[in-house]
């Protein structure tokens, strides 16, 4: 059962569409928190977005290329601007597909459907999900979750990318000019003390499975991930 995410500030609208999507057995989640839009989506992990422009705080654009820092999910516009450039923008801000108000309920089904089918089915490509494990701690690096036993704990996305480096090279020191770059593209506007709140965060996660002083410190080299816990 495939699951959409309904970002759309007009209620009447939002649950008409929740109705439809869930007699073709889809699970639709609406949300109405406009203001958290990038949580909410974490939160709901969906497998399709359907995403109005105008929303109360920020517009559709903005989110869009939020989710899109995080997930390659197909995303469709809703909205009753018409206007060519307003679709361009929704391309060109990480969206997939536009659809005009007002909409046939049919079209909306049909669009989610091909764009699944592009995403996840018979015409996408088969890509294996990114899993990174060491000594019992396994990383699933698109969810942005880490687990260890019965464990699961959640990350940012550049926790993640914290993580799977130090994981992949572990136990070698991995040297913070390294790191700068995996995580920041333009490291020249990167204040050094962000790269050690980074790591102090990706410490406390690994705490809260119960791995201690696993992330040791390699003064004027870098950082290195020791695999010091045991395994189940």
């Amino acid at each position: 059962m495939a699951k959409i995410l309904i970002i759309e500030d007009d209620p009447k609208i939002a649950l008409l569409l929740q109705n439809h999507l869930e007699k073709y057995g889809y699970k639709a989640v609406i949300t109405e928190q406009f203001d958290a839009v990038t949580e909410v989506f974490k939160l709901v992990l969906p497998d399709l977005v359907l995403l109005d422009i105008n929303l109360p705080s920020f517009d559709g654009f903005y989110w869009c290329r939020q989710i899109r820092q995080i997930s390659t999910c197909p995303i469709l516009f809703i909205s009753a601007r018409s206007g060519e450039m307003d679709q361009v923008m929704a391309l060109e801000n990480g969206g997939d597909d536009f659809i005009t108000k007002p909409f046939a309920y049919e079209v909306v089904t049909a669009k989610i459907r091909s764009s699944l089918r592009r995403a996840y089915g018979g015409y996408a490509p088969k890509v294996k999900e990114r899993v990174v494990e060491l000594n019992g701690l396994t990383l699933y690096v698109e969810r942005m979750e880490l687990g260890k036993d019965k464990g699961l704990v959640s990350l940012t996305k550049k926790e993640a990318v914290l993580l799977e480096v130090l994981m992949k090279r572990s136990p070698r020191v991995v040297a913070r000019e390294v790191l700068l770059e995996k995580l920041w593209d333009d490291q020249s506007f990167v204040d050094e003390n962000t790269l050690n709140v980074n790591v102090t965060r990706v410490r406390k996660k690994l705490q809260d499975l119960s791995i201690e002083d696993a992330i040791e410190t390699i003064r004027g080299a870098g950082y290195r991930l020791v695999p010091n816990w045991e395994t189940s």
